[in-house]
């Protein structure tokens, strides 16, 4: 929440005005606070007098934390915490959930560490808020998205709090790894075993704690019913409720007129943009094609669309312009600042690109 990463954020958004019709005020949604050391964060709107004395509770317990509106349809509740604060005890954090849940984190690189610091700091600010502002009779349900958020859940169980958890996973980590590796997953699944796949992909960390979450939460939900059936292989626990995704309408254009002006609006940006990169005038009736969604080449068919994309040069599109944008987020250093200088009419003319960011590894990226 107010952190896009990857589907899953749609989908939380794409509900997130109807829950506020039904849960009013009720209805608080927690996320990472990754934007306090930068600048705004453009999902978040912050407001300084929502729950200040709670604010203040939370901060004298050692919890920082912002709150205001997601900046989404029905604005809900939005409470951003700093992580971050706990890295200089993440080990001993880590091994107490060893202890207490048997969740094998050794092997967890950064990005796992990360994401558990962050679902370790959402179950205390649960906590805190629970403590603070509701009383014993009040009904409290905590979900949970993901392996990335299971450390709240299992924080919440080891504390027994009087807070109902709900546990929801997309996809499995196992699943995941099985289709990104281009093997049989729905053909062979009941001859694979998560744990030993785990082992062969090196993801224990994150199999070990998506598993844990499963079976330690009072309800276990997924989105499909295939997605039901890689659950009970990989994580030996039946979901208790199967909930497909949905999104509002207002998700969509309304009307025909409404769909088309914002076609046309987010054709000309494309092309303003590709232009820019390719320092060549690109045709307004160009055929453009774009990919975008979370970066697993194979599992996002990214392979496939770079495949299919000199099938279209060779054959259909002779004789057309062709523009294909990759838009998948990356690790990276800040949008290329000299990109950014000739869009604005500053910058060079000459120059051209290719990615629009400086990534990280580009040395090392599947696509560039």
């Amino acid at each position: 929440m107010c952190n896009k990463v990857g589907g899953i954020y749609t989908v939380i958004a794409t509900k997130s005005l109807y829950l506020k019709q039904q849960l009013h005020k009720h209805h608080i949604l927690i996320g990472p606070d990754v934007w306090m050391d930068t600048e705004s964060n453009p999902d978040f709107i912050e407001d300084p007098h929502l729950y200040s004395l709670w604010k203040a509770q939370a901060a004298s317990e050692g919890i920082r934390v912002r709150i205001g509106k997601w900046n989404v349809p029905g604005n809900p509740i939005a409470i951003l915490v700093d992580f971050k604060q706990f890295l200089t005890s993440q080990n001993d954090i880590l091994s107490k959930y060893w202890e207490r849940f048997q969740v094998d984190s050794i092997t967890g690189n950064w990005d796992y560490k990360e994401n558990f610091l962050f679902g370790y700091a959402a179950g205390k600010v649960i906590e805190s808020f629970r403590n603070f502002n509701l009383s014993a009779s009040d009904k409290v349900v905590a979900q949970f998205h993901e392996w990335q958020t299971g450390a709240g859940l299992l924080y919440l169980k080891y504390k027994q709090l009087p807070v109902a958890t709900v546990f929801t996973t997309h996809a499995t980590v196992v699943g995941r790894c099985i289709a990104g590796n281009n093997l049989p997953l729905y053909d062979s699944m009941n001859l694979y075993d998560g744990d030993q796949k785990a082992r062969q992909f090196n993801v224990i960390a994150r199999h070990s704690l998506e598993k844990k979450s499963a079976q330690n939460a009072d309800i276990f939900t997924t989105v499909s019913e295939i997605t039901a059936k890689e659950c009970e292989q990989f994580l030996q626990r039946k979901v208790d409720v199967v909930t497909p995704n949905g999104f509002e309408n207002s998700f969509t254009p309304a009307t025909e007129e409404e769909y088309d002006g914002k076609r046309r609006t987010a054709r000309a940006k494309l092309i303003e943009v590709a232009t820019a990169m390719s320092g060549e005038e690109v045709s307004k009736d160009a055929i453009l094609i774009g990919i975008g969604g979370r970066y697993e080449y194979r599992n996002k068919g990214i392979d496939v669309f770079i495949d299919a994309l000199k099938k279209l040069q060779d054959t259909e599109a002779q004789g057309r312009d062709i523009q294909a944008f990759i838009m998948i987020p990356s690790g990276h250093n800040g949008a290329d600042k000299d990109l950014v200088a000739k869009l604005s009419g500053t910058g060079s003319a000459d120059y051209t690109t290719q990615v629009s960011h400086y990534l990280m590894d580009n040395e090392y990226d599947v696509i560039t």
